[in-house]
């Protein structure tokens, strides 16, 4: 942990908060103008351009008609529940960057201060436990509707952070292992020669994964399915509790690149050949490279929704509960035993390293398109249902699949 928090004057702790804040308010904003922006390109049709020059006030614009709309709440809910769920799912997301890096120590007025709002001994199980908090939101804006929809919705939410925290939680475990530290400016500070993309890729690919599953974005985007849900868990939400889920949901995107940032690409270190300048990890500097690289994995939520249809659910549960976790497992174990000859003094096993973890990445690849891509299993031919009596149970019901209504018998006429 570095020696320097805790010695900061009250305004330049409050300065760093509000800064914190304001970025995470005006990302989304223009997140969502790029991802509509760059999925119109690649979809080859017209994004928005009417609102302001080439339509880049169009976020604004939607912040203020929700924000105008008339807030509609529903008869048979829990009133006080349906109006804190979104508080809940947002609040979680901010609180998430307070162990984050933005760069190293710099000064401002004379002081000296990293660009970071605190730092923890375990700061990266902060963040596992923050974020996990805001699928409460979600749940119980499903519960709290008191509608069929919204309620499975936020089953299948928390079904998907169940899964997929646990892969998370353990992709973590290699980089714990590797960096000897659980504290975020640690893990960033060991990673000063070499990136642990590099050498601990399957776990980066098992983050990346699972960070896309517990941000349910698509192509896991499956509590908010609008074939089968309508709309999931916020379908009984409007005006600006609408507008918060939204919000909520593209902070968490900016929390996991950032932590994707921070545990695998060097934190604020600058990128190959820059970094051979001198000055590229000094100054606010830093800050330039750890926005660029938070963009990337922006850009990368926008791609797959672009290029990849939602997956079926009992496919999603399949690949984090069959695919992730043992893979998971088994690199752990190669990574505990590369650093256990490293600890006995057997020298350096980078090299080593990175061969496991490009084996591994291909195994798994190799495993995962061999589940996505099986053929199917021939069925056996329907039996034969018996005639359907719509009147059995002693009031009318519609026909099963498979089941015909039967005949209606022509009265005979008496003239």
């Amino acid at each position: 942990m570095i020696p320097g928090f805790g010695v900061d004057p009250w305004w330049l702790v409050v300065a760093k908060a509000v800064a914190i804040f304001v970025f995470l308010i005006l990302t989304p904003l223009i997140a969502i103008l790029a991802e509509r922006k760059v999925m119109a390109r690649m979809q080859s049709r017209v994004g928005p351009n009417r609102v302001g020059p080439g339509g880049m006030l169009q976020s604004l614009a939607d912040g203020v008609k929700l924000a105008l709309k008339e807030g509609i709440v529903p008869k048979g809910i829990d009133k006080p529940v349906y109006l804190l769920a979104p508080v809940v799912a947002i609040v979680p997301a901010f609180m998430a960057f307070a162990v984050i890096p933005f760069g190293p120590e710099v000064s401002v007025f004379g002081h000296r201060t990293p660009l970071q709002l605190t730092d923890l001994p375990v700061g990266v199980l902060y963040i596992l436990a923050v974020t996990s908090v805001g699928v409460y939101g979600i749940v119980l804006a499903g519960w709290a509707s008191g509608s069929t929809y919204p309620l499975l919705g936020g089953l299948r939410s928390t079904a998907q952070v169940i899964s997929y925290e646990i892969a998370m939680g353990l992709s973590f475990t290699a980089v714990f292992l590797h960096a000897g530290t659980m504290s975020t400016s640690g893990i960033v500070a060991a990673q000063w020669n070499t990136w642990y993309i590099f050498l601990l890729f399957p776990s980066f690919v098992i983050y990346l994964t699972s960070m896309v599953g517990e941000t349910n974005r698509a192509p896991f985007d499956l509590p908010e399915a609008e074939g089968e849900l309508v709309g999931g868990f916020h379908t009984e939400y409007s005006s600006l509790n609408f507008a918060l889920f939204m919000l909520a949901e593209y902070v968490n995107m900016v929390t996991v690149s950032a932590l994707a940032t921070t545990l695998f690409l060097g934190g604020w270190h600058a990128p190959f050949p820059i970094s051979l300048w001198n000055g590229a990890n000094s100054g606010w500097w830093p800050v330039l490279w750890f926005t660029l690289k938070v963009w990337g994995f922006l850009f990368l939520f926008v791609w797959l929704r672009a290029t990849l249809p939602r997956l079926r659910y009992d496919q999603f549960m399949n690949l984090g509960w069959k695919v992730l976790i043992p893979v998971s497992l088994i690199w752990i174990v190669i990574v505990a035993t590369v650093r256990a000859f490293r600890i006995e003094g057997y020298g350096s096993f980078a090299v080593a390293l990175v061969v496991a973890s490009t084996v591994v990445a291909l195994l798994a690849a190799v495993f995962v398109w061999r589940r996505l891509h099986r053929e199917p299993t021939p069925t056996t031919p329907p039996t034969e249902l018996p005639p359907f009596d719509p009147m059995a149970g002693g009031f009318p019901v519609p026909p099963l699949p498979g089941q015909t209504m039967p005949t209606p018998k022509k009265e005979r006429s008496d003239a």
